[in-house]
């Protein structure tokens, strides 16, 4: 909802971490759902766009060593822009917005002209990154201090910098933003009293999928640096805690750390396991190629929610079936106690999981994760009451066949109503563009209707270039007989038809 636009209106200068989405804070997601106007800088993942309202205005003014989009006087003129129109203006900040990040300066602006403002502290990359690559910034055995400093200042700046203080009196140091002047650093600190055999780490893209680090000591560093050619924006870590990176190192261990990955699900399904992979390290491409609306007659739905006191059983086999189908009863004036006395089966640990969230234990959980197993599951129950058992089962239109005819020759009448269908959606360019000229490391069909509708959106040639250089890994076997029928040959399936199963799966398959 927009602002009164009569009255000022509010900035919030928020942190958005380091660039793992998972590190943004909950204050900052919170007031990003209620932006009305977003202004970004390039350390901010763009992912963290997703929790803006999609009718919010979003501003970029990012910027590069020597290049900028808006320069700071610019900022700062948006932001009081913004704000006198009325808005709920979000100021989204890399990292901690007053470490390094010119915040306390748009602070300052925005009291000087009377803008009602707050400010939102994010994990700052000065001690993430560090964290990340396996650095404890202070330890017992080897330093109680650190400090965190500006690695840009021009010469003319540079006068303010104790480095007589910083080489004798502290036991870490960090920089940020001194890729450019690190032969000056080291040499400054060498010359007022730091050991030449310091250990130093360089973290590139902290935390991201493309994290890379390298070790050397002061009187090597700026060399490997250069001959590494590792650009901005990196971390200078300096100090004996630097030396502990390769005991520690854990997020450089993942054997998905920089792996490019497709994922195929829905815009709305995808989230699970892009975060289980982003998690490890992995850089997450997703590509659309599913998406669930609506059956065109609501009509049977309709009636079997009014009349859902009839039914003994409920069977969900999908997330998507369970939110459908209380999408619907809400529109129909009900809410969650439609389902009543009701018992639950359910086909999948993700729609248990979506189900307990609602505060709804299931009472029937297969162990196999796919019909056979709720047959088996159904087949153990007591067979005394099986005759009298009318079961609702809410489906999408198209389901693998035999689960409605083998429950009735159970006994069961089963009246199986389409709560939901899919379709091909319609991909925005860059989604279309998403996978040409990229090297793919992995690509994951979670169902027989992804692998069919990436073979109708993605080029020819760009399939071709894919399935002959990527792993290609499926949820499940009948997902991978589809992708046999194509002629493809799966690499990656896990025992259990589970999203993390199959991230499992992905982890061994390149760690081998």
């Amino acid at each position: 909802m927009k602002r009164n636009r009569e009255r000022t209106g509010f900035v919030y200068l928020v942190g958005a971490g380091p660039g793992d989405p998972g590190l943004f804070t909950l204050k900052g997601k919170e007031v990003l759902e209620q932006a009305d106007v977003v202004i970004y800088d390039r350390l901010a993942n763009p992912r963290l766009l997703k929790y803006a309202s999609p009718d919010a205005e979003k501003i970029y003014v990012g910027k590069r060593t020597g290049r900028h989009t808006v320069d700071q006087e610019g900022i700062n003129k948006i932001i009081l822009e913004k704000a006198r129109e009325g808005n709920l203006v979000v100021r989204l900040k890399g990292g901690d917005p007053f470490i390094f990040g010119r915040g306390g300066e748009e602070a300052q602006v925005l009291a000087k002209e009377g803008i009602p403002f707050e400010i939102v502290p994010g994990v700052t990359s000065a001690i993430a990154v560090p964290a990340y690559a396996g650095i404890p910034l202070t330890h017992r055995s080897y330093t109680a201090s650190v400090a965190f400093i500006t690695g840009h200042r021009s010469d003319e700046k540079d006068a303010d910098v104790d480095w007589e203080g910083l080489a004798k009196g502290v036991g870490t140091l960090v920089f940020l933003m001194g890729i450019k002047n690190l032969p000056k650093i080291a040499e400054n600190l060498i010359r007022f009293g730091r050991s030449p055999k310091t250990p130093v780490a360089v973290i590139r893209w902290g935390t991201t999928p493309d994290h890379v680090s390298i070790d050397g000591t002061l009187e090597d560093i700026a060399e490997r640096v250069k001959e590494a050619g590792i650009k901005p924006p990196a971390i200078v870590v300096v100090g004996d805690v630097a030396a502990l990176r390769r005991e520690i190192a854990w997020f450089e261990k993942s054997p998905l750390l920089g792996k490019r990955v497709v994922v195929t699900r829905s815009r709305d399904q995808a989230s699970e396991l892009v975060s289980l992979l982003e998690r490890r390290g992995a850089k997450c491409i997703e590509y659309p190629v599913i998406e669930q609306v609506w059956p065109e007659d609501l009509s049977p739905l309709d009636e079997a929610i009014k009349n859902i006191g009839k039914y003994k059983w409920i069977i969900f086999t999908s997330v998507n079936a369970v939110k459908f189908f209380l999408r619907r009863a809400r529109e129909l004036g009900r809410d969650i106690r439609v389902l009543g006395s009701a018992k639950i089966a359910v086909v999948g640990e993700a729609t248990a999981r979506f189900l307990r969230g609602l505060g709804i234990e299931p009472d029937l959980i297969p162990d196999k994760f796919q019909q056979e197993g709720l047959l088996k599951a159904f087949k153990g129950l007591d067979k005394v009451t099986t005759s009298e058992s009318r079961i609702l089962y809410p489906r999408a239109e198209r389901v693998r066949p035999g689960l409605e005819s083998s429950l009735k020759e159970l006994g069961y009448i089963v009246d199986g109503v389409i709560t939901y269908r899919t379709q091909l959606p319609e991909l925005t360019p860059e989604e279309r563009d998403a996978l040409r000229g990229k090297r793919i490391d992995c690509i994951v069909f979670t169902s027989s209707s992804t692998v069919e509708n990436f073979m109708k959106l993605c080029p020819e040639d760009v399939r071709k270039e894919i399935f002959s250089r990527a792993k290609i890994a499926s949820i499940g076997p009948i997902t991978t007989k589809t992708l046999e029928k194509y002629g493809v040959r799966c690499s990656i399936e896990p025992d259990r038809a589970t999203i993390s199963a199959i991230v499992q799966e992905m982890e061994k398959a390149f760690s081998s």
